[in-house]
């Protein structure tokens, strides 16, 4: 009979062999990496699987060999930096029985200019983030083709440059690298003699997760306050993961949760349209209930850290700006258009904020919080 295996002291030594050769750019980031590690071996205790994203704005931040150590301690690595759709629809399906977790190095080369040639490669990333969604395709020659369905359900980590198309961003723990100080040591990683080692724990993580499979299945943890929708998805599994490891894996995985789940939402500006809109509330009509469109436009270009000046190497004009806001809808269900403004004898056309406030409320984040007005009597006061 196997011995039971402590599974928070195996983490433990999972997330020193990471510190060996990794050098990620916080605390949580160790937690959340080693937790997806070990989930990948209980995938088919999930109802999803977050993908594992290492990020960085410029190369030689330790974004491969993030990947590299992971791929010694995940069940059946698939390095796929050349694969086609067509083959990982093959793969995930079963390769001698065994579905594989798919390593993406360089993904930018497949979301970067070139994007519009795999788009299959982005749906089946896409698709693989849940149970029981397939991807159908035509199999067949000519006439004689059939719709078959492909699973795609399956673990997913990335490196590459830059950032993620919402869709995969939204689905994965994002880990944003950036280059080794120099008071930042790490141990040369030299594959003949360490992913041995990495290969030992993966084995004894595969026989921890046959362990506690049962204890994991169908488990609904619980989720920090604030992580809710499509972040409680992405950190369902891990908690789970670390809740059935014990020790002090519960506080620091959902310690982590927490810095990463703000992390993402402090980088996240949301689409084009809602950073329109959140610019339009904050920026450019706060306290005005109507302004025309060559005011809006004057201020939406003049904002620092915006992108309205340079859309393609174009600023903002009257014709993108009336199109992006026909998308959204007033409180009467009508598309936001522009209006008459009556303006020193002149009449000019605008947009009034009370046309705007539904879809302020609906897509924006809270406005920043204004500061309380002083108490009656300490306007003066030192």
């Amino acid at each position: 009979m196997t011995p039971t295996i402590d599974g928070a002291a195996l983490l433990s030594e999972v997330e020193a062999f990471h510190r060996r050769f990794n050098v990620f750019p916080h605390e949580a980031a160790y937690v959340a990496v080693v937790l997806w590690d070990a989930h990948a071996h209980l995938l088919d205790c999930f109802e999803s699987t977050p993908r594992l994203a290492f990020l960085s704005p410029e190369p030689g931040s330790g974004k491969s060999r993030a990947l590299e150590i992971v791929e010694t301690l995940v069940p059946n690595p698939m390095a796929a930096v050349d694969a086609s759709a067509a083959a990982l629809f093959r793969a995930v399906a079963g390769v001698d029985g065994k579905r594989p977790t798919i390593l993406f190095d360089e993904i930018d080369t497949i979301f970067g200019p070139k994007a519009g040639e795999n788009e299959q490669l982005r749906g089946f990333i896409n698709a693989g983030h849940r149970r029981n969604r397939p991807m159908f395709r035509c199999v067949g020659d000519g006439a004689n083709q059939t719709v078959q369905a492909f699973h795609s359900y399956a673990a997913v980590a990335v490196a590459g440059l830059g950032y993620l198309p919402d869709t995969i961003r939204d689905r994965s723990v994002n880990i944003r690298m950036r280059r080794r100080a120099r008071n930042e040591k790490i141990e040369p990683y030299r594959t003949r003699i360490h992913e041995k080692e990495g290969f030992a724990l993966r084995d004894r993580l595969a026989t921890w997760a046959e362990q506690v499979s049962e204890r994991v299945m169908n488990v609904w943890p619980d989720m920090p306050e604030g992580v809710t929708d499509r972040p409680a998805d992405v950190w369902e599994p891990l908690l789970a993961v670390a809740d059935a490891a014990g020790g002090d894996w519960p506080e620091r995985a959902r310690a982590a949760c927490v810095t990463l789940v703000t992390a993402s939402k402090a980088n996240d500006k949301g689409s084009l349209g809602v950073r329109l809109l959140t610019d339009l509330r904050d920026h450019v009509m706060a306290g005005i209930d109507r302004l025309p469109t060559v005011a809006i436009l004057d201020r939406l270009n003049a904002l620092d850290d915006a992108p309205w000046a340079d859309l393609h190497g174009k600023p903002l004009d009257n014709r993108r700006l009336s199109k992006m806001l026909a998308e959204y809808m007033t409180a009467d269900n009508e598309p936001i258009t522009s209006r008459n403004i009556k303006a020193g004898g002149s009449v000019l056309k605008g947009y009034y904020a009370a046309d705007l406030a539904d879809a302020w409320a609906r897509y924006c984040p809270p406005p920043p919080e204004s500061p309380l007005p002083p108490l009656p009597g300490t306007e003066n006061a030192a």
